[in-house]
Parts: C-alpha cells; sequence; structure tokens
C-alpha cells in the first residue's frame, strides 16, 4: 500500500505534485500547532504596511480543518490539477504555472476590490484564504476543456462535466460551506478560460501570453506520438496501378 501510494505521488507531475505537498504540509502544520493560520490569511493591511507579502501565497495553500472537507479539496486538487497538466498543459508547464499565477491574482484582485464595495464588503471581509477557490478555478477550466465527459455524483446521478462546477456549488450550499468561495473560483475560471480559449479565437490575439522568464524556467517537454515499429504497407493491387496509369 505505501508503495503503491509512493509511485503515485511520483508519477504527479511537477507543479500539482508541489502545490499539493506545500498545501498538506501547510495545513498539517496548523493542525498541530507548528503553523499559525495568522501568520498566513490574507490581510491587506499587513501586506502592505507590515511588508508582509508571503500572506498573498500562503493564503492559497491553507485548507482549514483537515474534516471531510478538506479530504474533497485534496482529491479535487490531486485529481484535477493533475488531469490538467497531463492533458491540455502537455509539455507546457510554464503555461500552465502561469495559469495559477492568473488565477491567483484574480482572485486577490477581486476579493480586495470587493472588500471596498458597499453592502459586499462584510463578505469579502470573511474571506481570508483563498485555496479553496484556487482548486475550484481548476475544476472549472477543467469542466470547460472536457464538457462531454460523462460523470456521476456518489453514485445517485449522472452528468456531463460541462455541469461539474455547478453540482459541486450546490454541494457546497447543502454541507453548509460558504458559496461564495466556489462562485470566486468559478469567477476566476471563467475569466482565463475566456481570455486564453474565446477570445483568442474571436479576435486571433492571445492577450495571456506566457512570459519569456517563466519559459526558461521550464524545458519544454516534446509530445511524442507513439509509432507502431515494423510496419509494411501492402503493395497496391494491380488493378489500381493499372487504373491511375490511364
Amino acid at each position: 500500500m505505501a508503495q503503491a501510494v509512493e509511485e503515485w505521488y511520483k508519477q504527479m507531475p511537477i507543479i500539482t505534485r508541489s502545490y499539493l505537498t506545500a498545501a498538506v504540509i501547510t495545513t498539517v502544520g496548523c493542525s498541530l500547532d507548528i503553523i499559525s493560520p495568522y501568520n498566513l490569511y490574507l490581510n491587506p493591511t499587513l501586506v502592505v504596511k507590515q511588508y508582509q507579502y508571503w500572506r498573498l501565497v500562503t493564503n492559497f495553500l491553507y485548507f482549514r480543518k483537515m474534516d471531510l472537507d478538506f479530504m474533497f479539496h485534496m482529491f479535487f486538487l490531486a485529481r484535477y490539477c493533475k488531469l490538467l497538466e497531463e492533458n491540455s498543459f502537455r509539455g507546457k508547464t510554464a503555461d500552465f504555472l502561469y495559469m495559477l499565477l492568473f488565477g491567483a491574482s484574480a482572485l486577490t484582485g477581486i476579493v480586495l476590490i470587493g472588500g471596498m464595495i458597499p453592502y459586499f464588503s462584510a463578505s469579502f471581509a470573511k474571506i481570508i484564504f483563498l485555496s479553496n477557490s484556487l482548486t475550484f478555478m481548476m475544476v472549472y477550466v477543467w469542466s470547460k476543456q472536457n464538457p462531454y465527459i460523462h460523470m456521476s455524483f456518489l453514485g445517485l446521478f449522472t452528468f456531463t462535466a460541462a455541469y461539474l462546477p455547478w453540482v459541486l456549488l450546490g454541494f457546497s450550499v447543502l454541507v453548509g460551506a460558504s458559496a461564495w468561495v466556489d462562485l470566486l473560483g468559478m469567477i476566476a475560471g471563467h475569466a482565463y478560460y475566456f481570455l486564453a480559449e474565446v477570445y483568442p479565437r474571436m479576435t486571433n490575439r492571445r492577450p495571456l501570453k506566457t512570459p519569456s522568464f517563466l519559459k526558461a524556467l521550464f524545458a519544454d517537454e516534446p509530445v511524442v506520438v507513439a509509432r507502431p515499429e515494423n510496419v509494411r504497407f501492402a503493395a497496391a493491387p494491380f488493378d489500381e496501378i493499372h487504373h491511375d496509369g490511364l
């Protein structure tokens, strides 16, 4: 069993493995009181006035208590982050990292701007960790890129992947979780999908072009297509050769 888990972990692509490891270590460390969540949460005042810039990153690593909700989000992170990196972003590690950076920046911006809007500021002030939202963003992007895959929710009913974010949103509401967190992930995911997939097809322009310094960090892996060995093609029948020669 331990060997199987180790093999599964080693087979994860680098970004997925790194993010999952950091999230688990951070959440477990907080559960054991080794790390204080008060040093991790997003606080614009502390970031700007006391230069605690690490909060812009650490608020994406802490997934609250180690309960059923934590297990669900770890499953979503391990599954859909891995699926995106291995399929849609295969051989494009820098582009995948840029997607996560865009999502993190968009989510942070939404929370900061929302906190300044009357009647909404109180709701946004309660959102101090964006880890769940970033995970939900990846689920949303995957569902938009694979809309026709058939799925089942806890064996109760089936649906296509295009409705996966809405099914999970409904489940969050049923279990009493905040719908705002999932909605933020959907907004950030839709913004990325539109700018990366839809807008370029409409205008032939790509506003989300991965910076060269990120591409320099990762050597793009060529996508190799398997080719059968010792393939021989049969000679064309004499009738076809004779017909072509006419």
